[in-house]
């Protein structure tokens, strides 16, 4: 009896075994062969527009006309303000200053005008979907960048007035 189980053992321990089929594979799986990265898409680009480039060129024109204009009202300020140095507030002189700096302040605004309109059509580009315009942008820059000195002109101009 003995060597009969001793013969049977082996009859049922196969029976514990399986052919591996049941395990999942360890190769990788086809989802994890995948990127997740970004796709790689080339930028759009703006193709030249001859109406926007005739308006910008204008604008900016203007804006080197309104630069131009500024740095002169700007030197006849500082001559205002140089007799106003030290007068009482109200006197003729220093009401001169305040006006010539008023003067001043609105030639900037101007400016500021045309570099919000400028600002508006690159925004509205953006919102319909239109890739940048680089003669846009630059011309945002550009003009931006002049009427922050011209604020920063300005700003000195009143310091020296109040001191």
């Amino acid at each position: 009896m003995r060597t009969l189980a001793l013969l049977a053992l082996p009859i049922a321990l196969s029976a514990c075994s399986t052919a591996g089929d049941g395990y999942p594979s360890l190769l990788p799986r086809p989802i994890e062969a995948r990127s997740d990265a970004e796709p790689v898409r080339p930028d759009p680009v703006a193709t030249p527009e001859p109406v926007l480039d005739a308006r910008i060129k204008a604008q900016v024109a203007t804006a080197q006309e309104i630069a131009t204009r500024f740095r002169a009202l700007a030197l006849e300020t500082e001559s205002r303000i140089a007799v106003a140095r030290g007068v009482a507030v109200g006197d003729e002189r220093w009401i001169a200053a305040q006006t010539a700096l008023a003067d001043l302040d609105r030639t900037r605004g101007e400016m500021v005008q045309i570099v919000t309109d400028l600002e508006l059509t690159a925004s509205a580009r953006i919102q319909a979907g239109e890739p940048a315009y680089p003669a846009l942008d630059a011309a945002i820059a550009t003009l931006a960048r002049e009427s922050a000195a011209q604020a920063e002109r300005i700003a000195a101009l009143e310091s020296a007035l109040n001191d």
